[in-house]
């Protein structure tokens, strides 16, 4: 069922199918939007034969446009004061949320937080603090962008692709977001979690791993490592990627 819903005063556009619980929720990237998971979330909805929820993020999608500068802690102010608003709207609990990159630092921030219980946390090329590697693949996006047709390619998914791709660049490349950090909150993290990573990530490497199984001791962690694998293990290695999530759900949630 797609559809748009008013929560919080904001247009968030969805895609929600029904099934069981524990509920599975979609946490796209920092340019994601409902479609741009490219089916992923119905995949592993059916295999599991959970209730999937995907949503795009205000500034994201066809959700409503972000007319305001973001600041450094744009994830912490999506999962602490927009998530749970999404959660209550669909009468969704202790979901399993599975995060793409910004996505996943938004369930870190969230689990972590305490806010609510989840049945397990699945992390998609997750981000708990910047790399020199981060800001140099950024700001070879910037250049993409400026140089290329990505630009007009971005307009078919989002409503003001200019504003979407800006809003989330200028921050990540803004002197004030090099502290960016939140593995403080990897201690309150529960398990399960299933970390995935691809080697050839051009945002991250495999010190984000490394620094959730040493922070989240109190969870249950697997970690998969994909070869020749960017930045998303779900549309790079689409097989794997399914198959590893289905398997944790199915075991753990």
């Amino acid at each position: 069922m797609r559809g748009v819903a008013d929560i919080g005063g904001t247009t968030i556009e969805y895609e929600l199918e029904h099934g069981g619980g524990p509920p599975l929720v979609f946490l796209h990237e920092g340019l994601g939007s409902v479609d741009l998971w490219r089916g992923f979330p119905a995949a592993i909805g059916r295999a599991t034969g959970r209730t999937a929820l995907t949503y795009s993020r205000r500034g994201h999608g066809r959700s409503s446009v972000l007319t305001e500068p973001r600041t450094p802690r744009y994830m912490h102010d999506e999962a602490i004061d927009v998530l749970p608003l999404v959660l209550d709207h669909f009468g969704l609990v202790r979901p399993v949320l599975v995060g793409h990159s910004d996505g996943a630092s938004i369930a870190v921030i969230y689990s972590g937080t305490g806010l609510g219980p989840v049945a397990g946390l699945v992390l998609l090329a997750p981000h708990v603090f910047v790399e020199g590697h981060s800001i140099e693949g950024i700001e070879a996006a910037r250049a993409t962008f400026t140089g290329t047709d990505l630009p007009r390619r971005m307009a078919r998914y989002h409503n003001a692709a200019d504003a979407t791709f800006w809003g989330w660049t200028r921050v990540w490349l803004s002197p004030d977001f090099r502290g960016w950090n939140i593995e403080e909150y990897l201690p309150g993290l529960g398990g399960p979690i299933l970390v995935v990573q691809g080697e050839d990530d051009e945002y991250g490497t495999l010190a984000q791993v490394d620094a959730i199984e040493r922070g989240a001791t109190a969870a249950a962690i697997e970690r998969l490592i994909l070869p020749k694998c960017g930045h998303a293990p779900h549309l790079d290695r689409p097989d794997e990627t399914t198959e590893a999530v289905v398997t944790f759900i199915e075991r753990h949630a």
